[in-house]
This record gives C-alpha cells, structure tokens and sequence, in this order.
C-alpha cells in the first residue's frame, strides 16, 4: 500500500475529476515556478476526458501559463486523426483547446494517415520526446484498466518486454484496435509525479492487485509505474471498494 498521503478517495468519478483538476493546477503552477514550464502526460477513456472537462471550469486555471506547458499522451491508438476512438480526439471533445495551449507544444501520435506504420510513428514520438529535453515529465496521469494495464502496456504482453526505447509500437492488443502506439516503462519511470486517476467497480480488482505487496508488472503492470518525486493513487470509492 503507498503512503495514505498519496491515496486520496473521493465520493463518485464527478468528485475525483474535480479534485484532479484543483491539484493538477497546482502542480502545473509548481512546475512552472521552478523551470519557467510544465509537461504533462495526459490519458484517455472516459477519466481522462474527465479530469479535461473539470480542468476547463476549475477555479484557479487563470494562474497557469497554458502557453508554456507542453501535452503529451501515455499511448494512443494507431488510428487517423479525428477519428472518435483516439485518446487525443476525446481530449479535444472535453475541451482541451479552451486552456489556451500552444498548438506546437501539443504532441500528438501520427496515425496511418501520417506515418508508415505503428513503429514508425512510435519511432517518430520517441524521438519528439528525446529532442525535447526536458530530462523528465512533470505529471503524467494514468488510467488503469480492469486486467490492470496502463497505458498500452497490457499483462503478459511482449511489448512489456521492449527496453532501451522511449514509445513502442503495441501490436495484437488485447483491446481494439489491435496497433497502437505507447510510452514503456522506461520512459515513464522518467517523471515526477505519477498519478492514477481510476472509477468504477470494475477496476477495484485491479486496484487492489496493482497495490498488492510484491506486484509483478508482467502479472499487473499499473504494479509498475511510480513517480521520482510521488506516486498518488486517485480514486473514487467504487474503485477503492477492495482496499482495507
């Protein structure tokens, strides 16, 4: 189990977003205050929208300088741009444009519409990352699936396996669609904060298992990620309803 400081449980998916949003702010406006800027990973599913739609509407957003933050997400599915099921077409639907953001500091993954291949496209986002140089993300914010993934780093998966790489392409996914791209565990090893954001019941196994003592990231790979600086566990309590 982490630290209770850093497993935070709220009433329902509507407060865990709006919470989310209040503590992301802050720790955008800590980042910029110590490096002049920020970098962020965000997630996809239904929670990642989530916490972008809060984001909009928190008090406080004013005090960020959304030009100087850079957005990056943890994976993305190889599909065309615009299409519905990328992370980063639900993001915008959430309101991702109305932060003020600098278009060029929005990363996004090439999809078959812009690249070759899923592995050229992840080649491609690693090296978008590399020459960055940031050295490290600041936050990046993590979904967990019902079988425990992250990202698209799923049990049991080759891809897991993959090292000396930034983002990797993910095929034969045990969820549609079968090619994607995502950051490794290496890369995100390389961040400050780590945060889990999961709601629902049908994640409170996982939960359970990824905190587990002695978790095998093969087995549960949420066991896998932690932050440098923090590591918090953001749930709501359908999600929290295994934990003691």
């Amino acid at each position: 189990m982490p630290d209770p400081s850093q497993l935070v449980v709220h009433p329902d998916k509507q407060a865990l977003a709006d919470a989310a949003a209040a503590r992301l702010v802050t720790a955008i406006v800590d980042a910029q205050a110590a490096r002049g800027k920020a970098h962020l990973v965000l997630t996809g599913g239904s929670m990642g929208s989530a916490i972008i739609a809060s984001l909009c509407e928190v008090p406080g957003r004013s005090a960020v300088d959304w030009s100087t933050v850079s957005i990056w997400w943890g994976d993305e599915r190889y599909l065309p741009a615009g299409d519905p099921d990328r992370n980063d077409t639900q993001n915008d639907a959430a309101g991702l444009g109305r932060l003020g953001l600098d278009p060029l500091r929005v990363h996004r993954v090439a999809g078959p519409d812009a690249s070759a291949s899923a592995d050229a496209s992840a080649t491609a986002y690693g090296d978008e990352v590399r020459a960055d140089g940031s050295g490290a993300f600041d936050v990046v914010l993590l979904g967990v699936g019902p079988d425990g993934h992250v990202a698209s780093l799923f049990p049991h998966h080759p891809a897991q396996r993959i090292e000396d790489a930034i983002a990797i392409a993910v095929h034969d996914s045990p969820k549609p669609p079968p090619d994607r791209v995502s950051l490794t565990f290496e890369c995100l090893a390389r961040s400050r904060q780590v945060w889990f954001l999961v709601a629902g019941s049908d994640k409170a196994d996982a939960v359970v298992a990824a905190l587990a003592e002695g978790a095998d990231r093969w087995d549960v790979p949420a066991s896998g990620v932690h932050g440098e600086d923090a590591t918090r566990w953001l749930l709501d309590t359908d999600a929290a309803a295994g934990l003691a």
